[in-house]
């Protein structure tokens, strides 16, 4: 089975945490884009559910899969929250920030009830950060 195909599998493991009426922060990189797919062709078929985007690439992927998006402002409190990992360690430690949206994605995961993780045993290593890590900057109250 190749990576997106694991990957693809994994998103749809994912979305049984997913109830009609949720609140459900939508993460960024490959294994959440795979699960916004997802959820998007649910959505079409009926489920309601509403999103807050994790970075601006997640939220032009959610509108073209047809999911109404809103914010934290308007919706302080996620029900769920999906996002994948970088790297997974045996202790089920991880690595977050692979796909360059860690600040967005460590506050929607700090408003949400629940967190899963999507990730496949391609994301599984012996060490952790044995690649480089990106780091974002804000400027907001650097003083």
């Amino acid at each position: 089975m190749d990576a997106d195909s694991m990957k693809r599998e994994a998103a749809q493991r994912a979305l049984q945490f997913v109830e009609d009426g949720m609140i459900v922060g939508l993460g960024t990189g490959s294994s959440a884009a795979q699960f916004i797919d997802l959820l998007g062709e649910k959505v079409s078929d009926g489920l309601n559910i509403t999103g807050v985007a994790t970075s601006a690439a997640t939220e032009r992927q959610a509108r073209a899969a047809g999911i109404t998006l809103t914010t934290l402002d308007e919706e302080p409190e996620i029900d769920l929250n999906d996002d994948g990992a970088h790297d997974i360690h045996q202790s089920h430690t991880l690595i977050k920030g692979g796909g360059c949206a860690l600040l967005r994605e460590n506050i929607v995961e700090s408003a949400s009830e629940m967190v899963v993780f999507i990730s496949d045993h391609s994301k599984l290593v012996e060490r952790l950060g044995a690649f480089p890590l990106p780091v974002e900057v804000e400027p907001f109250g650097y003083k």
